[in-house]
């Protein structure tokens, strides 16, 4: 395909522009229905010419992080649509390193420039393990942001090699996420949170599920915490989560996580409980702790490291083995404390724990 000089300028012009002000001619671009005019002609708006194959189209933007991908709708797409060819057009904002500390960074770094322009995002949270459209996500974590709109809206995206601006039509999105309320477990993964702006007016919530083993209880546990603080890294907010424990006459509290750029956990085992023997440390094996917990109370707490670090499948091996020693019985004796729905003004629900919150 040849360009013209026009074309050739325009490209040049927008290599060079910020995240920041990507961003706004992306929210300020009309996809008009996202039919294939109507992404030409966006396309053309955006000064990017048009690339890739038919199964794989690109846009060629100029920009050293990458061309922009567009998503035509396919088999796990096309029952969500309702008259669109394409559900996504996603832009590559930078390239970092692959480590989970430098991703976190780019994202953080790529949130702060869009915020500038836009505003707070009305809604974030984590995809976890299964992506819009039933994609895979990146390992060291897949948190997003995202500017409700009608009919479009933006999100700023971990994608595989970096965050990415990701421009959606509003319904096909929100209609997969909706639809995979269907009780079955890891049916959704993630968290979800959502504020008060007027942009999400008539926002839908999907159902949850609930873990019916301890194993499951240990997976989704494990998974949340190995990727926390990565992903509160990148958002750039603190959750505080704490875990009560039913044991046959009441609730009692029996763990606090704390999570900003490092990740803690306290324990509040009964004293027929020996913290020691499943694991746990004092503040003197642990003195990051002492940020997040004090120095003397609770006794018991361990750190668990910064973005990249947890292992998350050996703390809730032992978080389990804990709550059981202290008379969970069963998973759904593990309860969120209503206090981590709350978090930097978002509503958050914890879908990808398949816990009960109370």
């Amino acid at each position: 395909m040849r360009h013209d000089g026009r074309m050739n300028a325009q490209q040049g012009s927008t290599a060079q522009e910020s995240i920041g002000e990507l961003a706004r001619r992306l929210v300020a671009a009309d996809a008009d229905g996202w039919t294939p005019e109507g992404v030409r002609a966006l396309a053309a708006e955006l000064g990017w010419a048009w690339g890739g194959t038919s199964d794989a189209p690109v846009l060629i933007t100029g920009r050293s992080s990458g061309d922009a991908r567009l998503r035509p709708v396919g088999d796990y797409e096309k029952r969500y649509v309702d008259g669109e060819s394409y559900v996504e057009l996603a832009v590559p904002v930078a390239d970092p390193a692959p480590d989970a500390a430098a991703q976190a960074a780019a994202f953080r770094a790529a949130k702060e420039e869009v915020t500038a322009v836009l505003g707070k995002p009305s809604i974030m949270g984590s995809h976890g393990d299964m992506g819009p459209f039933y994609d895979s996500e990146p390992l060291w974590g897949a948190p997003f942001l995202r500017w409700r709109g009608r009919p479009d809206t933006l999100e700023l995206r971990a994608g595989k090699s970096g965050p990415e601006l990701v421009l959606q039509p509003t319904d096909p999105a929100e209609n997969w996420f909706w639809r995979q309320g269907v009780g079955e477990e890891h049916a959704i993964s993630g968290f979800f949170g959502s504020n008060r702006d007027q942009a999400n007016v008539g926002l839908g919530f999907p159902g949850g599920w609930t873990a019916r083993s301890w194993e499951t209880v240990t997976r989704s546990l494990g998974e949340f915490l190995g990727a926390l603080p990565a992903e509160t890294t990148a958002l750039g907010v603190r959750i505080g989560m704490p875990f009560y424990g039913r044991d046959g006459q009441s609730a009692p509290l029996l763990f606090d996580v704390v999570c900003g750029e490092r990740l803690s956990i306290a324990c509040f085992a009964p004293d027929d409980v020996d913290p020691a023997a499943l694991g746990w440390g004092t503040v003197a094996e642990f003195p990051h702790t002492a940020s997040a917990f004090g120095d003397d109370d609770p006794v018991w707490r361990v750190d668990a490291g910064g973005p990249g670090e947890p292992k998350g499948r050996a703390l809730a091996e032992m978080l389990v083995a804990t709550a059981r020693a202290a008379g969970a019985s069963d998973p759904t004796d593990l309860i969120i404390g209503g206090e981590a729905e709350y978090v930097d003004g978002y509503h958050v629900t914890y879908y990808g724990l398949g816990l009960p919150t109370g």
